[in-house]
């Protein structure tokens, strides 16, 4: 196809010569999408005077990346998290307003399907760790109950693994659930208190944490996506406000709203009724959906 603007390719006008090459694009929002990118890419290029030995780098360093994905780990998202695009995608796509529950990075780690589970299922499959009790309820933007949604959680474990990183040790499902919602919006389970714990760091992410002197450490939180017919859903955290790298999260996920004081309870006869040893710690965590556009 011979070029549509006339023009040869020049450093001046690079960006411009490309994306007159996509003017035939049938999709509108590719073109829109493409052509910012190769404007905001080449800008990259010229504003740094990139060197042909730092263009190859990059590649060998995006090959490097695509290697180390699989099933299990998905190097790519670690990649995005830890330059802070997951978080900005989550931030641009859900606005909350000041009104619905804030979202934050899906993660890595939603790689294995979360098991239903009855009301008050204990979701540690092992022993160890600090016993715990979640609360909740489900509720919509003006308050009202919303029964029959549902809440996947997954959480690291004591020493800060999840179950796919420790495949010949745990359970696949250990610390995950699928619970649904009661007509007044309510769910509870038990679980153990989720620690702070690295991010996969020896892989091309991890090189490039320390080329720029980061930790790659995330503050301990129980993930969850709340879901209702008429809502739109939310992928959130619920973070201990005791847990260290609160200020310096490695994947930039950590939002004040978020951030919920997880109870120390001795209470013998409670603990009795739940199931739980006489101390055990508890957090309650309200989520606030908004309507979808078609609900």
């Amino acid at each position: 196809m011979e070029n549509p603007g006339g023009e040869l390719f020049s450093e001046e006008r690079s960006a411009d010569v490309v994306i007159a090459s996509m003017d035939g694009t049938p999709d509108p929002r590719v073109r829109e999408v493409l052509g910012s990118l190769v404007r905001h890419l080449h800008a990259f290029v010229k504003d740094v005077e990139l060197t042909e030995e730092e263009w190859n780098a990059a590649i060998a360093f995006l090959t490097a990346t695509g290697h180390k994905s699989d099933d299990l780990r998905q190097e790519f998202v670690l990649l995005s998290d830890v330059l802070g695009v997951s978080m900005l995608v989550e931030t641009v796509n859900h606005r909350a307003g000041g009104v619905g529950t804030e979202s934050t990075v899906l993660g890595p780690f939603h790689v294995v399907e979360s098991p239903p589970r009855p009301l008050g299922a204990d979701i540690a499959l092992t022993d160890g760790g600090e016993p715990c009790l979640v609360t909740g309820r489900v509720v919509g933007p003006d308050g009202e109950p919303v029964g029959g949604a549902t809440v996947d959680v997954w959480q690291a474990d004591a020493d800060g693994f999840y179950d796919v990183q420790r495949p010949d040790e745990v359970p696949r499902t250990n610390l995950r659930g699928l619970f649904t919602t009661e007509p007044d919006g309510t769910f509870w389970f038990r679980t153990i208190m989720p620690r702070y714990y690295p991010i996969p760091d020896d892989g091309p992410v991890g090189t490039l944490l320390a080329a720029t002197g980061r930790h790659p450490n995330r503050p301990a939180h129980i993930h969850f996506i709340v879901q209702a017919a008429g809502y739109a859903p939310v992928t959130t955290h619920v973070f201990a406000a005791d847990s260290p790298y609160l200020e310096s999260d490695a994947v930039f996920g950590v939002k004040p709203s978020l951030v919920r004081e997880f109870a120390v309870v001795e209470d013998p006869e409670r603990a009795a009724s739940l199931g739980l040893p006489d101390r055990f710690r508890t957090v309650d965590f309200e989520v606030v959906l908004f309507r979808s556009a078609e609900g």
